[in-house]
Order: C-alpha cells, then sequence, then structure tokens
C-alpha cells in the first residue's frame, strides 16, 4: 500500500523555473540553498535530494567492499579505524 503518495503541482514559469510546494520539499528534506537531482526515466522524472541520492550511489557501488577488503567483523573495522589513526598522529607539520 503506498501510505505516502500524493499529487501536487506547480506552474511553470517563462524561464522554465517552478518553485517546490512545500509538502514536497519537507518530503525530499530540502531547503533554501540546497540541491536537487532529476532522473529520467522514459517519459517519467522523478525528483530527489541530491545529497540523498549522492549517498545511495555510494552505499550501493561500496557493497561488497568490506569483504573483498578482509573486513569481516567489528573487530577488523575498529583495527582499520585504530591503525589509520594512529598514522595520522604521526604526521607532523
Amino acid at each position: 500500500m503506498l501510505t505516502n503518495t500524493f499529487v501536487d503541482s506547480a506552474k511553470v514559469m517563462a524561464k522554465g523555473q517552478i518553485t517546490i510546494p512545500k509538502d514536497i520539499r519537507d518530503v525530499l528534506g530540502v531547503k533554501n540553498g540546497d540541491r536537487v537531482s532529476f532522473i529520467v526515466e522514459g517519459s517519467n522524472v522523478r525528483i530527489v535530494n541530491s545529497a540523498i541520492y549522492a549517498m545511495q550511489i555510494l552505499q550501493s557501488e561500496m557493497v561488497g567492499e568490506a569483504e573483498r577488503s578482509g573486513l569481516t567483523s567489528d573487530e577488523d573495522v575498529m583495527a582499520l579505524v585504530k591503525e589509520v589513526r594512529n598514522e595520522g598522529d604521526e604526521i607532523q607539520l
């Protein structure tokens, strides 16, 4: 069931600009100065919060990378974090 489904509209102005209705901005989690992306799928267009979309792409591309790098447990991850932090402590400017 689609519980968060609703329809809203906006008028296209002379320069091709629209104002995203407030209820849509709220759903997308965007505010003044944020960026949105338009995803075209055939004759349909989705508008998404660019920051969230970029994170979703990164997450999908990183699937399986931990295992390929030999990080198979929380302990492996913690050891790597400690190692990286220790290397950072050794850098003198």
